[in-house]
């Protein structure tokens, strides 16, 4: 029988774990097929809830997704979701800054062991 995946400290993913691993793979994709006037947002259930532009993601065993950021309007935003609930749409939006500065790209620093936040949870902090 296979032995299923663990973490570094050799113990069973949760599910927040899996779901922020592979919520990973998907953002590091995306950008992937983004142009240099593109960064990456996240759109909210339906159209009038706006986007959040992820600055990173986290997760809280065993079972909390959270996405951090800023809204269109700048303020900090913080989407904190149970796995179950889980439903993310991936947006390509205009990059914040004009010229020639690149454009922002976080598929890199979700890494594993990142965990975002100060508070060690991947909340915003």
């Amino acid at each position: 029988m296979a032995k299923e995946p663990t973490t570094q400290t050799d113990k069973p993913k949760s599910p927040a774990e899996w779901a922020h691993d592979r919520l990973v793979l998907y953002i590091r994709n995306f950008e992937a097929q983004l142009d240099a006037r593109q960064e990456i947002a996240m759109g909210f259930a339906g159209d009038a809830a706006g986007v959040l532009r992820i600055q990173g993601i986290g997760f809280f065993e065993p079972d909390i997704v959270t996405f951090y950021g800023f809204d269109e309007s700048g303020a900090r935003t913080q989407l904190i979701q149970h796995v179950s609930q889980l439903s993310v749409t991936l947006r390509a939006v205009a990059k914040v800054t004009e010229g020639d500065d690149p454009p922002r790209r976080i598929g890199f620093q979700l890494t594993t062991g990142w965990t975002g936040g100060d508070s060690g949870d991947g909340s915003a902090g």
